[in-house]
């Protein structure tokens, strides 16, 4: 079988706020440096979603709001790919342009 790991990597200031994010694979060289991160595990023994979410100091409200809505439409896409649902995964992608719509990160 064969394996991979991620490795992140967080440095944080005093206040324990992160101030760098980076993230590097089994198959890279480098770091790449990125300003936020959202890490959703599936725990089976408590039928539970565990997460981490963490920006930079230096991440805009205009690029969270971007990737906020950008994670949520990526989601859908995982979503009807594992279930078939295609109404729901339709119901929502509706509903996520509208609110970047509103919000103005997408057009």
């Amino acid at each position: 079988m064969k394996q991979s790991e991620l490795t992140f990597t967080i440095s944080l200031d005093e206040n324990n706020l992160p101030v760098n994010i980076e993230w590097q694979s089994a198959e890279t060289n480098q770091p790449t440096k990125c300003k936020s991160m959202m890490v959703a595990l599936w725990d089976e023994k408590e039928n539970n979603t565990m997460r981490i979410d963490l920006w930079t100091k230096d991440m805009m409200v205009d690029e969270m709001k971007k990737f906020y809505i950008q994670n949520i439409l990526t989601l859908t896409d995982t979503f009807q790919k594992a279930t078939g649902d295609d109404a729901t995964a339709a119901a929502v992608k509706d509903f996520f342009s509208e609110v970047g719509k509103k919000i103005g990160v997408l057009q």
